[in-house]
């Protein structure tokens, strides 16, 4: 197999794991976009997902091989479970019309556990990718470019959505990120 090759099927594989990744940021993005957002905390929002998903790879690395096949798991389970909160409490909080403390995804805090939840599967895919000889400059830049660019469109694409909605697209969304949870739950 010539070079020219090798690094073509390299390129395709860490494009397809890069947006295989990215659909965690965009599922959660339609979930709070429909909740309503700023465009302003969109593009915050982005931007902190984009980092996570540069930084937990190289955190993944950095973890080394050994136990992998045990951060692998556990990095799917605690992302499906995060999700799996967030989505009941907004679909709690909406049905019950009361006043309830909701979760501000506008807060430092707010936005590093939503990008951290959607970007641990990029932890462990990291310590995958260590075994392997991947270009690392080109595996985080396209980590994160997909990571922020996808969180992004889901977030503009729920935020349109949500305006049709109304009251009901805190419901939606909840029930969206309750879904994905569920999914990485099984």
């Amino acid at each position: 197999m010539s070079v020219d090759a090798a690094q073509t099927g390299q390129l395709l594989t860490l494009l397809t794991i890069a947006f295989a990744l990215g659909l965690d940021a965009f599922s959660l993005g339609i979930g709070i976009g429909l909740k309503g957002i700023r465009k302003l905390d969109i593009l915050k929002l982005g931007a902190v997902v984009a980092a996570f998903h540069m930084l937990m790879p190289l955190l993944g690395l950095a973890a080394g091989q050994a136990v992998s096949g045990l951060l692998g798991s556990v990095a799917t389970k605690a992302g499906g479970l995060l999700l799996l909160l967030l989505g009941g409490h907004m679909v709690y909080s909406s049905l019950r019309r009361e006043h309830t403390v909701q979760f501000d995804h506008r807060s430092a805090f707010g936005m590093l556990l939503l990008a951290l939840g959607v970007s641990i599967d990029s932890f462990s895919v990291g310590v995958s990718l260590g075994m392997f000889a991947a270009d690392l400059v080109m595996t985080v830049l396209l980590f994160g470019f997909f990571g922020g660019a996808m969180s992004i469109t889901g977030l503009l694409l729920g935020r349109k959505v949500g305006i049709g909605l109304g009251e009901y697209g805190e419901t939606c969304g909840g029930a969206i990120l309750f879904a994905f949870g569920v999914m990485f739950l099984l």
